[in-house]
Order: C-alpha cells, then structure tokens, then sequence
C-alpha cells in the first residue's frame, strides 16, 4: 500500500485506514471497533481487502490493512470486525505497530498471516532524503483462521535496512514456497515487485531476493511532475500471484495513472516466478480499483476482491468490491461486479 506525491506522514495516514470508519492505525491508535454483525460488504471501510474461502469451516475469512478480521458464509453479510494478529511487543515492531495488507495462507494444516508491520519509533536511513519509518513485510502463524496470530520464525524475514511491504505468498510447481512483496518506492524511487524463498516450514527466508520487475515497466502507469513531462510512475503495490487455466503464471499488481489509483497485471514468459515479467498494455478494471486478489467461492466461481478508491476531501475512502473473472483461458478477464 503506498501513495504517490504525498509526504510520508500523509501516506502513513490515508494507508491505515480500515474498518468501519475508525482513526489510521498509528502507534496511539484506539483499539478497533465494536464487533457487529451482518454487516453489508459495501459498508465496511478497508484498504488492500484479501478474502480466505477456508473449505474447513465453509467461512469466508476478510483482513487487509487495520489488522483486522470480517466472517461470513456468503459474502454479503459480515460479521466483525476482531483484532487477530498479536505480534511481539519487544520485537523490532514495537507494542503497537500499523499493520497494512494482511492475507490469511492455509498451508500444511496451519494458518498463516502475511502482512506489513510498521514502527513509527524506529527509522531507517534513506539516502534520497529523510529517514523513513521502518517497515517490513513478516509471517505470523495460528492453528485456526480467526486467530490469534502470533510470532513462529525468524525475528526478521526481509533485511532491516529495506522497506518492504504487501508481502504475500506463492508455491511454486516444485513446492517450493516464496515471500513476494514490493520494495517501497519512497526508498528506491522506482518500486519494484521482488521474491525471496521462504524455508519450508516457513519460519523464515533462505538464499539472495531478486527483482522481479520495476514500476517504470509498465506502460500504463504514469504520474505528472511539477516541472517536466509525464514520466513512469514510481509505485509497485499490492502483488499477487495467480495461474490461468492454461497454466499460464500471472500477476496483479497496483499502481496510478496520474491521481488515479489502477489495477494491472503481467505475466511471465517463463512460467516461473523468475520471468522475464511482461506487462500487459493496459489495465483490467475501471479507474479507481486496486489492491486486487483472486479467490473461489464454495460453489466455484472465480472472483477478484479489490477495493475501490476516492477521494473525498483529502482523505482517502475505501470499500471492498467484487467482480466475476474468468481464468479458463490464457488471460485473466475481468467481468461484471458480483
């Protein structure tokens, strides 16, 4: 989750925002509000939504940024929010971290929890400019998908000195697993999509990253400069990994064009995460969707969960959304909303 052409403390605030309306999720954040139930989709406030179908209790699981967790049996009616992740008070993260883009991986019989962690108390050193906040992409785990989810691994997954973020998980053909998160824009200048292998129980991450691609591949993010002319746009956000039915490796991925925030998707020439990623012309939703993720529903349809962006007097308001795709062919197609 990151924003164009704002300060970093804009873009922490509009980021955390989650839930039913509450404050950004700041290291003093109140705690989350009131658990409701049958709570309408389109009433619920959430930035970067990832829908879990777990078949075990025929429950459709919903987080994302705000570390919090929706339940329902149809995808209509919610019940929520709780507060499910509890990392380490005394680990890098702090008492208190922003936690963005959270996603729930049933894999080997347990529950995993990937998602960003932010310590507004600690700073890392950013050559283009001002220290940054440190943020990283880490793995908790939970016998069950409603939590808790706690610390298993590694104290670290991602190098301290490395903002990443939005970090999700992949299984290659071979069964290996793979951490694949974008390296923050405001670090690097030019975002980049990168992975990084995963141990097999997962309690960290083995052998060098590699990137994967960078924001300037794409032909359709752009942004506007004060002075100048239009350029590629700086900011990778939101990865996630998919297969068509032909068996073709796919990958969604966020960016803008100029103020509006939009979803594309590329796809590997090779099969393998390793690429070479090419990126498709243009993009596969209307304007102002993005952070998308691909999941099936108990009675078989393919759907693509994302939320819809606006901004509503300089702050950002953001609601999940549903839309019917098809991946029996050799392209991931968007359809209708659902």
């Amino acid at each position: 989750m990151t924003f164009p052409r704002r300060t970093l403390l804009t873009t922490l605030l509009a980021g955390a925002l989650a839930g039913a309306g509450h404050l950004p999720a700041l290291a003093q954040r109140p705690g989350p509000p009131a658990s409701r139930q049958g709570i309408p989709l389109d009433s619920i406030r959430l930035s970067d939504p990832f829908i879990l179908a777990d078949a075990r209790t025929h429950t459709y699981y919903m987080t994302g940024t705000g570390g919090l967790l929706w339940q329902s049996k149809d995808l209509k009616k919610w019940d929520g929010p709780t507060s499910v992740a509890q990392p380490d008070p005394t680990s890098w993260m702090g008492p208190r971290p922003q936690i963005w883009a959270a996603e729930i991986h049933l894999y080997k019989g347990k529950y995993y929890y990937f998602a960003t962690f932010t310590n507004s108390a600690l700073q890392v050193a950013n050559p283009p400019g001002q220290p940054l906040e440190r943020r990283a992409s880490h793995v908790l785990v939970s016998d069950q998908p409603a939590g808790p989810y706690r610390p298993f691994g590694d104290a670290t997954y991602l190098p301290a000195d490395k903002l990443t973020l939005d970090g999700t998980f992949w299984v290659d053909k071979n069964g290996k697993p793979y951490l694949v998160y974008c390296h923050e824009w405001l670090q690097n200048q030019n975002g980049t999509v990168e992975s990084i292998a995963l141990r097999p129980d997962l309690r960290g991450t083995q052998g060098p990253a590699q990137v994967l691609f960078r924001a300037s591949d794409s032909p359709w993010s752009r942004e506007n400069p004060r002075t100048g002319p239009a350029r590629p746009n700086k900011v990778t956000d939101g990865p996630w990994v998919f297969r068509t039915g032909t068996g073709r490796l796919g990958m969604l991925w966020t960016s803008w064009i100029y103020d509006v925030y939009t979803q594309g998707v590329a796809y590997s020439a090779s099969g393998t995460l390793a690429g070479p990623w090419r990126q498709e012309p243009r993009p596969i939703t209307p304007p102002n969707y993005g952070h998308g993720m691909l999941f099936r529903t108990f009675e078989g349809k393919d759907l693509l969960v994302l939320h819809s962006h606006q901004d509503v007097q300089g702050n950002y308001h953001r609601v999940p959304r549903l839309f019917e795709v098809d991946v029996s062919g050799d392209k991931l197609v968007v359809g209708k909303p659902y």
